[in-house]
């Protein structure tokens, strides 16, 4: 397994502008062929730093409703509930869960049913929530200033040219050293033995 270099990182901000661009535009950008900027494209979905390829639909041009950001204070118990039913709502866009616990979250909503819609939501749970209208958005994504490493699921450190990866359970996880993928997959292993 490589590290990321250079090249990887301008083909991940040539992606970050537009998922749909050519490999072969991708290539004169970056001085490799076409052929070659795919193989890294593709060994970045398979080190699982590219999960997928998405389109940014501008949804004021299909009048689907008005923006809203909500904040929901939910009991900790039911925080993945929650998040599942927020994320599976064709209204939502992007799902924040913070690191308190609260569940934030982007949507289009009709400007009747705010209110319904999110108590239909939630139904079932105790949650309190805060609506806010959006005036304006706008999505930036940037790998600028981004420090680009793999980081080993058992300890934490860089991974390295001297790492590995294993896929568990369809999730890549990535490893410094052979004696960190070895004590990860036996507490996994354990993990599930015991569930």
């Amino acid at each position: 397994m490589r590290t990321l270099d250079e090249t990887d990182i301008e083909i991940l901000q040539l992606l970050g502008e537009d998922a749909r661009r050519p490999f072969s535009d991708i290539a004169a950008e970056v001085g490799l062929s076409g052929p070659a900027v795919s193989d890294r494209v593709q060994r970045l979905q398979e080190a699982g730093v590219i999960n997928r390829f998405t389109v940014d639909v501008d949804r004021s041009q299909l009048q689907a409703g008005v923006p809203v950001f909500v904040q929901a204070t939910v009991a900790s118990g039911d925080v993945d509930d929650c998040k599942d039913r927020v994320g599976e709502a064709d209204a939502v866009e992007h799902v924040f869960v913070t690191a308190d616990g609260e569940l934030w979250f982007y949507a289009r909503a009709q400007v009747q049913n705010v209110r319904r819609w999110l108590d239909g939501l939630f139904d079932g749970h105790d949650v309190d929530y805060t609506v806010t209208l959006i005036d304006d958005a706008e999505w930036h994504p940037s790998h600028g200033g981004t420090e680009f490493a793999l980081t080993c699921a058992e300890c934490g450190n860089t991974v390295d040219s001297e790492g590995e990866s294993t896929r568990i359970d369809e999730q890549v996880y990535h490893f410094c050293c052979p004696s960190c993928r070895s004590q990860f997959v036996e507490r996994y292993d354990r993990l599930e033995e015991g569930v």
